[in-house]
């Protein structure tokens, strides 16, 4: 499974346990619901200021969002 896969599975996961919609994450961060929605299913490359973006609408830093058993081995 390739990264951009692993980073958008990431992302819907913690948007699933934090019970917030894709347009919910898209207003915290100032990003398009469809963009979301794209980088979710793997079809987009993300950029390092965005993940933050992501990471920071979550309450979280990039550590913590790489800080998971997904990515290890990465």
């Amino acid at each position: 499974m390739g990264l951009k896969v692993k980073i958008g599975q990431r992302i819907k996961t913690l948007r699933n346990y934090n019970k917030i919609t894709q347009e919910d994450l898209a207003l915290r961060t100032g990003l398009d619901r469809t963009y979301i929605n794209s980088v979710e299913n793997g079809r987009r490359n993300i950029s390092i200021e965005t993940l933050e973006k992501i990471a920071k609408g979550f309450n979280m830093n990039i550590f913590n969002f790489f800080n998971n058993d997904s990515f290890k081995g990465e």
